[in-house]
Parts: structure tokens; sequence; C-alpha cells
């Protein structure tokens, strides 16, 4: 019981992580960064993340989906978040 108590702990921290990294790549993407320095910071920020780029209108959003492991591996939950910046660095 303590090991699902605390895979459920890890499983939201490596959520806040990968929202925390979605609004970080999707502003940086906004921005005009390159795709190269918004995926360093993400590798930084959350080792072994992948970052999918969608265009919608004046938005850049970012997707970031990092690897699961322990028991939410096991049961299929894949942290993953999701966040828009106005283009253009506006």
């Amino acid at each position: 019981m303590l090991a699902v108590a605390l895979g459920g702990v890890r499983l939201a921290g490596v959520q806040l992580r990968a929202q925390d990294a979605a609004a970080d790549a999707a502003r940086g993407l906004a921005r005009g960064d390159s795709a190269a320095v918004v995926r360093g910071r993400l590798d930084r920020q959350l080792p072994g993340a992948s970052l999918q780029r969608a265009d919608d209108g004046e938005l850049v959003c970012a997707t970031v989906r990092a690897s699961a492991d322990g028991p939410s591996a096991v049961l299929g939950l894949v942290p993953s978040a999701r966040s828009c910046a106005l283009g253009g660095g506006r």
C-alpha cells in the first residue's frame, strides 16, 4: 500500500514538472527560440520527455509527455501537459 501511495506522489510531482516544462517550451517556441534550445531546456527540466509543437492560429502550443516508471508505468499512466503562448513574442 505504501508503494502505491509513494508512486502516486511521484506521479503528481512529474505531472507538475511536465506542466511547467510545457509552459516554458510554449513560451520559448512562441518567442522564436530554436527547437534545439527549447529541447535542451526540456531535457534539463524533465529528462526523457518528448516534445510536440502545434501552431493554432496565433498560438504556439507545446505538448510534453514524460516517461512513466514504477507503478504508473504498470498502470499505463503517462504524465503529459499542453500549454500555449501567443506567437511572435507578444
